[in-house]
């Protein structure tokens, strides 16, 4: 058992407003096909097109209008994933990040949601003192939407999740305005705190011409490596454009806690779902013919 103490902030110079946005690289899960899945029950991602998961941009979203209203504020990308992960820092900070970091190692393959927070709440320790962690309410390859509770019980700070928009935010704490199934919610808290972001909140916005121009050289050393550059000099030059890798050593986590031998969640099936209309029926409104329809659905056991 991992026992993580109680992270207490307060008489900490904080020079700086840092906002830690937690996205994912993920599979296009609505293109699955024959080969979406490994014999080890874990999916075949290099089978699928990678694409932005799409509430992590809501999330990215968020906290750049958060950063538009502060002053010093940084947001930072943290990502977990394979090198090819670096694309979406590189996207995100077109967009307005400031800096990103991709958490790689083979040693975290097949990691499922306790395994994968473990190893973004042990990263983000390095990143501290850190006042908001926002991510997506969840990652559309598990629906799950686990990971950003489970990294604030880890981390042991207060959360808000299925929050739509800011009502109000300062130094001292910020007002979210929550999406739920029956209407909505107005909850303060004081930082630090996690924050997961409902797909109905406000689009992520596009690239910014300045920040693509700034940005579109950044790249991670292994990245440089397997493309023959060197890095050195360019990195000396423009610290900026350097995106760091932080392996297992690097966040100082325990292997046994990562990947699949720390992963207690397996994928058994994964399965394309696809709806088509086989029959179709044409009706008057008439309230026998309402009547007759509730019949045949509660029959088939589709209602009721």
């Amino acid at each position: 058992m991992i026992n993580f103490a109680v992270l207490k902030l307060t008489n900490i110079n904080i020079m700086s407003f840092r906002i830690v946005v937690m996205a994912k690289q993920v599979p296009d899960t609505r293109n699955v096909g024959k080969d979406a899945m490994k014999a080890d029950g874990t999916v075949n991602r290099a089978a699928l097109p990678a694409i932005f998961n799409p509430e992590d941009l809501n999330a990215l979203e968020m906290a750049l209008r958060i950063k538009d209203q502060m002053s010093d504020c940084e947001v930072v990308i943290v990502t977990m994933g394979p090198p090819r992960a670096a694309d979406i820092i590189r996207e995100s900070m077109f967009r307005g990040a400031d800096r990103g970091i991709l958490i790689t190692d083979r040693r975290f393959a097949g990691s499922d949601t306790l395994a994968t927070s473990y190893a973004i709440s042990m990263a983000i320790r390095k990143l501290f003192p850190v006042n908001l962690i926002i991510a997506g309410r969840q990652a559309i390859d598990g629906d799950t939407a686990q990971v950003g509770p489970q990294v604030a019980e880890k981390l042991k700070f207060p959360q808000i999740t299925y929050a739509e928009d800011i009502v109000a935010v300062d130094n001292s704490s910020i007002t979210i305005k929550r999406r739920l199934e029956r209407g909505v919610e107005i909850v303060k808290t004081s930082y630090p705190a996690v924050i997961t972001v409902h797909g109905s909140a406000p689009a992520c916005r596009t690239r910014n011409a300045k920040h693509l121009i700034r940005f579109k050289r950044a790249k991670t050393s292994t990245e440089l490596q397997e493309q023959s550059l060197d890095y050195t000099t360019l990195f000396d030059k423009c610290p900026y454009l350097h995106i760091q890798e932080w392996s297992v050593d690097d966040i100082e986590a325990d292997p046994a806690w990562l990947g699949l031998s720390g992963s207690p969640t397996k994928v058994k099936k994964i399965e394309n779902v696809v709806f088509t209309a086989k029959e179709s029926l044409k009706m008057t409104g008439s309230d026998e013919e309402m009547n007759h329809l509730m019949k045949t659905l509660i029959d088939a056991h589709i209602i009721g």
